[in-house]
């Protein structure tokens, strides 16, 4: 049963099973609702005490339900019958209380939470706001500022936070036994958090709730009414308050902020081995060489780390050794600096690590990880040399961001032993793992790519070969659109702004700036020989490189750094030039039209690459978008971005577009095949390549 109920003396138990995490789905209310009618038709109780079976007490609403109208008995009654109950309740939260769970957690009397207990209302995290009675208990019992940070930001607080400001009564390691010992008298004589009056108006801690909103959350609408509602707890009567509360939630759950941060949050779910290969039994990873200790090999050997793995990099010499050693040990002080890991975490990560420029060192490890730079005759040597010293049933990786892995695979006596793993940098902090299949990549080696995504904690999406797989082919397109808006009369700093305004944490040309223009000018250079000589070229970032102009590390690259981020005058020029010299008249571009182009680039060649099977679903799509582009989460990933405008407003918008090029602007196969069917992108699944 998913809620069970049972007396024992003046005690009644109410326990909620619903695993994994107790989701408040109709069968857990409609337990309740049963609960509460036998416990009015109980005599002589003193209290309830009401938990959850497992890791959770509750963890909010029931997933499945979502997308469904609401069904009754609705989740604020139940609460409302809780606080009205003649005997009080008490929270025994073990575990986490999110959400709904933690509002249930408001409506009792007495609350007390064990130690490794998490309580909060994460709900602006999926584009609505707590919707039964939160924004109106919690500021009740923990003060207007308090509630403001923790219902705008959506972040949980920890047991002894939630004892500190006054969310609980109480942290117990046993929490069933500490409310069967509570003083029944004091339980007797608790109020309501609802028949509290309301916390004193403090028109600073709004506006300051309203300014962190608008830069942590910019762009999302959720946050901001949390804080109107939070504040409304100030100024009217619970019951009117809660009425408003209630019609903001159905409003914010139909809207398409919601629907896309939903989406955002199930495609994360989801994103785990493929179903054919789930039940494939891999061998287990205690020791994992990586090869380079730059700054991506670092990355990658700290994330491993704090994995509990063994690490050896490997470098070429005696000086790349100390350098990998200086590069990992930089993340773990960082780390510890940051509070990330304590003193004896550090020494344990420092234990398990081991840089070496003799390959032997690896000879016993499981994985190899290859992340020297971008050079095809460096990466095959490194695979020579893997593959002489390693066992053979080791599996091999690269971390290419480009270049064809059949073709680096081809070295090995057994090419199966080899796949791709595209970290991103940070490799430490970036989510995102592109676990690229070769052609005779085995199931075996895929699969463990994607035990070792789950182990790290990252976001794994399988991908097919191309040129860039999956994030880095739409961002070659999105580069492309973008430097074509640039001659034809945009410049770098109102592409920025106008895609910061879209929602992106930085705009193109300043991300640009931060990696470095030499590594694009590079990758540029390798293309040079199959770059289709009908798509025009725009050369404007490699003048910038020959004048010297590489970015953040150099002083300037498409702004000047010599005192912070600013636009420079001479790339104004320089842009001006290049558009004359290619005989391309300037025009006035909005920031709507820079927007929608770069968007409908981006699209149309995420529909290519899905077409072809390097992309398994749409979903991955957005996947990679959000976790490894900057694209807003709030927005749900490029694809269901696509999705919101609908199939017929991009067909239409590239069509326009490809009366002026074309070639560039052709409409993908699959969108014209989802306006025909009446099919979402969504719903496309993966084609064949050809």
């Amino acid at each position: 049963m998913p809620v069970t109920f049972r007396r024992e003396g003046p005690a009644a138990f109410v326990e909620m099973d619903n695993p994994p995490v107790n989701a408040i789905g109709l069968e857990i209310r409609q337990g309740l609702m049963a609960a509460l009618d036998w416990i009015e038709s109980q005599m002589h109780l003193d209290r309830v005490i009401f938990s959850g079976k497992g890791r959770a007490f509750a963890a909010g609403a029931d997933a499945k339900e979502f997308d469904a109208g609401p069904i009754a008995p609705h989740l604020p009654d139940i609460i409302t019958r809780i606080e009205r109950c003649e005997t009080p309740w008490i929270a025994a939260i073990d575990g986490w209380a999110l959400g709904g769970g933690a509002e249930l957690v408001l409506g009792c009397h007495y609350r007390i939470a064990s130690p490794t207990s998490l309580i909060g209302l994460p709900e602006v995290t999926l584009g609505v706001i707590p919707g039964a009675g939160g924004t109106q208990r919690l500021p009740r019992a923990v003060g207007l500022k308090t509630a403001l940070e923790m219902i705008a930001r959506g972040k949980p607080v920890a047991a002894d936070k939630a004892l500190a400001i006054g969310l609980v009564h109480e942290v117990a390691k046993d929490v069933i036994y500490a409310a069967e010992e509570v003083n029944a008298e004091l339980l007797s004589t608790l109020p309501a958090l609802a028949d509290l009056p309301g916390p004193e108006a403090d028109s600073d801690a709004v506006a300051e709730a309203r300014a962190v909103a608008a830069i942590k959350t910019k762009g999302q609408i959720a946050p901001h009414r949390a804080i109107d509602l939070v504040a409304l707890s100030t100024e009217q009567p619970f019951e009117q308050a809660i009425a408003v509360e209630r019609e903001t939630f159905v409003e914010l759950r139909k809207g398409d902020q919601s629907k896309a941060l939903r989406h955002i949050f199930f495609a994360e779910r989801a994103a785990k081995v493929p179903d054919a290969l789930k039940d494939m039994t891999v061998p287990e990873l205690t020791h994992i060489a990586v090869v380079g200790g730059g700054t991506m090999g670092a990355g990658i050997a700290y994330a491993l780390l704090n994995a509990g793995l063994r690490v050896t990099v490997l470098e070429t010499s005696d000086e790349g050794v100390e350098r990998a050693k200086t590069n990992v040990e930089k993340i773990i002080a960082a780390s510890l600096k940051r509070g990330l890991i304590n003193d004896t975490g550090a020494k344990d990560h420092r234990t398990r690590l081991t840089c070496s420029a003799d390959y032997n060192a690896a000879a016993e490890a499981q994985l190899a990880i290859e992340a020297a730079f971008e050079s095809m005759d460096v990466k095959k040597a490194i695979f020579t040399q893997l593959q002489a010293v390693m066992r053979p049933d080791a599996v091999l990786a690269t971390n290419t961001s480009y270049l064809d892995v059949d073709e680096i695979a081809g070295v090995l006596d057994d090419p199966s032993r080899l796949l791709g793993l595209h970290f991103f940098a940070p490799a430490h902090v970036m989510r995102l793992l592109e676990i690229v299949k070769g052609e005779k990549t085995s199931e075996l080696a895929v699969a463990l790519g994607f035990a070792l995504g789950k182990r790290l904690r990252k976001v794994p999406v399988l991908a097919g070969v191309c040129d860039g797989f999956i994030g880095n082919r739409i961002l070659a397109r999105y580069r492309e659109a973008a430097d074509t808006l640039l001659l034809e009369g945009a410049l770098p700093d109102q592409v920025d702004a106008a895609m910061r305004d879209f929602g992106y944490a930085m705009g193109l040309y300043e991300t640009n700036d931060l990696s470095g223009l030499d590594i694009g000018y590079a990758n540029r250079r390798r293309q040079d020989e199959n770059r289709d000589p009908h798509r025009r070229y725009v050369a404007i970032a490699d003048k910038l490189v020959d004048a010297g102009r590489l970015g953040r590390k150099s002083g300037a690259g498409w702004y000047d750094y010599s005192d912070g981020l600013a636009v420079d005058p001479k790339v104004a020029e320089l842009v001006a030039a290049e558009s004359e010299a290619v005989g391309v008249a300037r025009r006035e571009i909005s920031a709507d039209e820079i927007v929608q182009t770069l968007m409908l680039a981006m699209i149309n060649e995420a529909a290519v690459i899905l077409h072809e099977g390097i992309a398994q679903s749409a979903r991955d799509i957005d996947l990679v978008t959000v976790f490894g582009y900057g694209f807003p989460r709030w927005r749900g990933g490029l694809m269901c971005y696509a999705d919101m405008l609908g199939p017929d407003a991009v067909l239409q918008g590239l069509e326009r577009l490809a009366e002026q090029d074309p070639m560039v602007w052709t409409p993908s196969a699959l969108i014209r095949e989802c306006v025909a069917n009446g099919t979402a992108f969504a719903d496309a699944g993966s084609g064949t390549k050809g």
